[in-house]
């Protein structure tokens, strides 16, 4: 049986294929299907936008298909970027670019550091039904400064207080050990092989 991993984000589809390692599915990528256009992200929660997504390329594909949405929540900021983590402060803007708009927004609140959470919400679709979902969350703190050249979006600026680093300086087996990622996929592993 295949498993489509519904991101043309080749870092998720590493990490998630690292989580997924030898289950009993073929995982399979959206390379298979360079014709099928992305969904816009509508939702207003990240689940709303997993489902969506999830529903979305099974119908597109005839797959089982697995998709995700996560981001980067930020207590200071109400919880700014949150679901439009991948395009704050502009469509093309570069991840450091990012940084700066979130310190310069910190700043403006005069939040010196603040609580900040990763999640990803994920869910599983076949024949337009959900057939599973689940959430995974790792709590930490915005990073005084953006450290470390590991991992990719905002781990740099991610401070896992465990750790006493960034997700940026973590390894990627400390990084899946823990991250929201990690966490809602070791879920998704569980359900598959019941």
């Amino acid at each position: 049986m295949r498993l489509l991993i519904a991101t043309s984000n080749r870092d998720k589809v590493r990490e998630i294929r690292q989580v997924l390692d030898r289950i009993p599915f073929e995982l399979v990528t959206l390379d298979e299907w360079p014709d099928v256009a992305a969904p816009e992200e509508t939702g207003r929660t990240f689940e709303e936008n997993a489902r969506a997504k999830a529903l979305y390329y099974a119908a597109a594909t005839g797959e089982l298909t697995v998709a995700e949405d996560s981001g980067l929540e930020i207590d200071a900021l109400d919880g700014a970027p949150g679901v439009e983590s991948a395009r704050y402060g502009g469509v093309n803007l570069t991840y450091p670019q990012k940084f700066a708009v979130i310190y310069d927004a910190l700043r403006a609140t005069r939040a010196t550091e603040s609580p900040a959470r990763f999640v990803c919400a994920l869910a599983l679709a076949k024949d337009g039904r959900v057939m599973f979902e689940t959430r995974g969350t790792v709590e930490g703190r915005v990073a005084p400064e953006p450290k470390g050249a590991g991992g990719f979006g905002y781990d740099p600026i991610f401070f896992y207080p465990p750790y006493g680093r960034t997700l940026g300086e973590a390894t990627a087996d400390q990084k899946s050990a823990v991250s929201h990622r990690g966490e809602a996929f070791r879920a998704l592993r569980r359900f598959l092989e019941r």
